[in-house]
């Protein structure tokens, strides 16, 4: 039963609050969330207003089906932040 973690760095140049910060984040995880039935979770740099990074975790019966899972959260969080998606990362247990 294999279980995926991905890791998205954030970067997000154009916030000046920790509140512009939060509306941005909150989007992103409602929207995965909802689609895509994944549990996501901000992991790291809660005080600074731009930087990010949010954990994303699924767990599957089926590799392939987890691997297209995340695909789909990939392209998402791209299409929603655009070039603000500085880094990700995938792994699987």
């Amino acid at each position: 039963m294999p279980v995926g973690v991905m890791t998205l760095e954030i970067q997000l140049p154009y916030a000046h609050s920790l509140k512009e910060k939060r509306a941005v984040l909150q989007k992103i995880r409602d929207r995965l969330r909802s689609r895509y039935n994944v549990a996501v979770a901000e992991l790291d740099h809660q005080d600074v207003w731009q930087q990010a990074t949010l954990g994303v975790v699924s767990i599957s019966n089926s590799r392939p089906l987890l691997e297209s899972v995340f695909q789909k959260v990939l392209a998402e969080s791209e299409n929603i932040l655009g070039e603000d998606v500085a880094h990700h990362s995938l792994d699987y247990f």
